[in-house]
């Protein structure tokens, strides 16, 4: 009984030992940061951050598809242009009373005019970058050699301030003006130096006023929820606003964090590819839930013997010849199937007729009687020869020539006859070799008949 007493007091001792030291392993970064910091209301850095350049050679949502692999309420306070002391010192001031640390971008010319400030962000805490050496706006229009000379003298004013100490500048840079292109951005990430660009400004640059400034940069932060925020420590405006800024990223539960390079002796954060994104896909897109392809191993792989040119189907000997000598691959024309013409059935046809069965005999003129029309009669009559009355019928026809319109209104003669009842004539026919037998009709005889005529 005793024995079990002693064991338990024993798991209990470890236990509240353990969850002691796990306390204070987890509270010692907040203990550290409250006996840094004067202030106990401070906004303070959260955390650091250390990134490797070559491995995310460009980020800023602005500009690039990448920024930095931020938590939600993150924030990253960048400068430029600096030093300038006026200014300069009072935005330092303003970040050692809220324990908050940030990255300066320094221009070469500043920083030769001003060593001292270049100092002052080193022994501050603070990263110190790059911007050049004389703030070009045109660097996207330059050829690689002034693109060279900007980025390097740069690089040497900066180091020249610090004494020539490169562990203590960070090979960070940003384009002036964001004004990327190909060719900085090459060159830069050749000498292994990051191009930063921002996720949100808030327009100090410009004339506008210090609430102007708070309320960018307020709302812009709001809006992403996370990224890095791009002012200039040369401007009072910036000065103005600055304080107002981090009080209210500090009332609304802002977090501030600290971007540094990765050495030898500092390995990067660790890091997933999707933290590296604005707004990484989440759970509900399919994408992501799509199980991953495993990369398999070939245990064994064979390599099939190339053809030669034995193997093929050649029958022009001079080709084969020249073939082998030139290494040239010759055109081989492509057997394509022919068409091939449909056979036609046979088709019965029927004789072609003689040419007699269409003939009729000139001589043979007969017609009947009951089928003629007047017109055709005189026709006849013509045909045959003159007939009774053809000097009247050769006077009237002389009559219509001189007046046709009187003429298309005058009866036939042959109709005036019927018609008073006149005796029909009836010219003789024709000689020819069967003689044809034409009865003499009566007028009661000759209406009956026009009553059955077919019409012309």
């Amino acid at each position: 009984m005793i024995a079990n007493v002693l064991v338990m007091i024993r798991k209990r001792s470890r236990t509240v030992i353990g969850a002691a030291l796990l306390g204070c392993g987890l509270m010692t970064p907040y203990a550290a940061l409250a006996a840094d910091c004067p202030n106990p209301n401070a906004l303070g850095t959260s955390r650091t951050l250390v990134v490797d350049p070559a491995e995310h050679p460009r980020i800023g949502t602005m500009q690039y598809p990448e920024t930095l692999p931020l938590a939600d309420h993150e924030v990253v306070l960048t400068f430029d242009d600096g030093p300038l002391p006026k200014y300069s010192n009072q935005v330092l001031a303003i970040l050692a009373s809220q324990c908050v640390k940030a990255t300066f971008f320094t221009i070469g010319s500043q920083a030769r005019f001003n060593p001292e400030g270049v100092r002052k962000l080193i022994a501050a805490g603070h990263t110190v970058g790059t911007h050049s050496q004389n703030h070009p706006l045109t660097m996207n229009k330059m050829p690689l050699e002034r693109v060279r000379q900007e980025v390097d003298d740069g690089i040497a004013s900066t180091l020249a301030a610090l004494n020539g100490d490169k562990s203590k500048l960070a090979p960070f840079f940003r384009i002036p003006g964001l004004m990327r292109a190909e060719i900085p951005e090459a060159y830069l990430a050749s000498q292994g130096i990051q191009v930063w660009s921002a996720d949100f400004p808030a327009d100090d640059w410009r004339h506008v006023s210090p609430q102007r400034v708070y309320d960018l940069a307020i709302q812009r932060i709001e809006a992403k929820r996370k990224g890095i925020l791009l002012l200039h420590d040369i401007q009072p405006r910036t000065v103005a606003a600055l304080p107002r800024i981090l009080n209210t990223l500090k009332e609304r539960g802002y977090r501030i964090v600290h971007v540094v390079p990765a050495t030898a002796d500092r390995p990067a954060t660790p890091t997933e590819p999707q933290q590296w994104l604005m707004h990484p896909p989440t759970e509900t897109v399919a994408t992501t839930r799509w199980p991953k392809i495993p990369n398999f191993v070939f245990t064994a792989t064979r390599t099939l013997p190339a053809p030669v040119f034995a193997d093929m189907d050649w029958h022009d000997a001079d080709i084969l010849d020249h073939a082998q000598h030139a290494r040239v691959a010759v055109p081989v024309r492509t057997p394509w199937p022919q068409p091939q013409l449909t056979q036609l059935a046979p088709v019965s046809t029927l004789p072609i007729p003689a040419a007699d069965v269409f003939h009729v005999p000139e001589a043979l003129d007969l017609t009947l009687l009951a089928a003629r029309s007047a017109a055709s009669r005189r026709l006849a009559q013509r045909a045959t020869g003159p007939a009774v009355g053809a000097p009247r019928a050769q006077a009237i026809s002389a009559q219509q020539a001189r007046h046709p319109k009187q003429a298309a209104h005058q009866i036939p003669a042959a109709a005036r006859d019927r018609i008073h009842g006149g005796p029909m004539r009836v010219a003789p026919p024709a000689a020819s070799n069967a003689s044809v037998r034409v009865a003499k009709r009566t007028p009661r005889a000759e209406a009956s008949a026009a009553g059955k005529r077919v019409p012309d």
